[in-house]
């Protein structure tokens, strides 16, 4: 049931809407989502904040974060589930949610692909697919996705006779029969055996491409997002942290969590002694990042980011650092370090094993490439709309 938050609607900010473009070439176009449910002391928690994101038709961009991030509640708003609190959602350029209207799922022309499937278990494969199409006859464009998606030979099982493979490309392929200009996946793969979620994530962007349909895909998994998308948006606590193409992410991330959570780096504290910077590892020698472009004001708070390969790891009985956890990746090994309040990730080559309860002692590497940001602060109040 389609959920109405008209009443808790703050006064339409003419700042931040503006009249929709019927031009646009935007698949999909936010424009200042904020986005709240009841919390559970009577007062309310903001899942999005200031959300503005654009999809370019004939993209595949990933919504990457942590779970409870806002991922699934965006596409949940884009699809017609639930209306915003504020903000405007355009489709190829159609106001389709706003301060005055919201479009019902079935008018938005978005197809959508669940975690669970969310197939009709009386129906056959070929039924599914039908079963969105406005002329039940045209039997071409069925026949054509189950086709393209290897499922030819499998139209008159139903889906409990399916593996779960089989169930997902059967999704997409309910999901892409009505030619929708966008299809959204709600972590598609996240139920599939590791060998399965390869294949189907690595075939998605042709499938999207030869159907002419933009994506965003949900996910947790960065290395699912990298792989496959042509830029990835990043959230955290509802906001929207950098919006870019993999490389970029990789080698500028805008703040110190994307380079936490998509590169699996440290995030340290750090402190000014004279003109030197200094970290629990020792002094650093700080490559600005996009965040600082000043290092020189040394009143202000910085964290730096540093690679597991950048930290040298060797068992000493009165080190600092005692080994939590350890992970065996094929070639090297990847500890989890505790030193004082930090926890820190480690990769060692394979020949330097490290039992769990170990001290150890940590420092970084001498030709170690550090990325400095301003150190991370709660959101000013002023900032939250009323």
């Amino acid at each position: 049931m389609l959920q109405s938050h008209q009443s808790e609607r703050p006064s339409p900010d003419p700042t931040v809407l503006h009249a929709p473009n019927p031009a646009s070439l935007h698949a999909i176009e936010l424009q200042g989502l904020w986005q709240r449910f009841p919390g559970s002391s009577g007062g309310s928690e903001w899942t999005l904040q200031g959300i503005d994101l654009r999809l370019e038709r004939g993209e595949l961009v990933g919504l990457l974060g942590p779970s409870g991030c806002g991922k699934t509640t965006l596409l949940r708003l884009i699809a017609g589930f639930e209306w915003p609190q504020r903000g405007v959602i355009r489709l190829a350029g159609r106001e389709v949610s706003g301060p005055n209207c919201c479009l019902a799922p079935e008018r938005r022309g978005v197809g959508m692909v669940f975690q669970d499937y969310a197939l009709f278990p009386h129906l056959t494969a070929w039924g599914n697919v039908c079963f969105g199409l406005r002329q039940r006859q045209n039997k071409g464009r069925a026949a054509w996705l189950l086709n393209l998606l290897g499922l030819s030979e499998l139209a008159e099982r139903y889906p409990h006779e399916l593996s779960g493979g089989q169930r997902q490309r059967l999704a997409l392929a309910r999901a892409l029969a009505p030619e929708p200009a966008v299809v959204l996946l709600d972590e598609p793969f996240s139920n599939l055996d590791v060998e399965v979620r390869l294949r189907l994530r690595s075939e998605l962007p042709t499938v999207l491409a030869q159907c002419g349909t933009s994506g965003l895909i949900v996910t947790h998994d960065p290395e699912e997002a990298l792989a496959i998308c042509d830029r990835v948006a990043v959230l955290h606590d509802g906001r929207l942290h950098q919006c870019a193409s993999p490389q970029q992410l990789v080698n500028q991330p805008a703040t110190s969590f994307v380079g936490r959570f998509v590169l699996q780096g440290n995030v340290l504290p750090a402190w000014w002694q004279g003109s030197d910077l200094h970290t629990l590892l020792g002094p650093v020698q700080p490559l600005s990042g996009p965040s600082l472009p000043l290092l020189s004001v040394q009143e202000a708070a910085v964290e730096v980011l540093v690679s597991p390969d950048d930290i040298e790891l060797e068992a000493d009985d009165s080190g600092a650092g005692k080994v939590m956890g350890r992970e065996f990746l094929g070639r090297s090994w990847l500890y989890q370090v505790e030193q004082g309040d930090v926890r820190l990730r480690v990769r060692r080559p394979m020949d330097m094993p490290l039992q769990i309860g170990q001290h150890c002692a940590l420092r970084l590497r001498p030709a170690a490439v550090v990325k400095t940001f301003q150190a991370t602060s709660s959101p000013q109040p002023s900032l939250v709309p009323s």
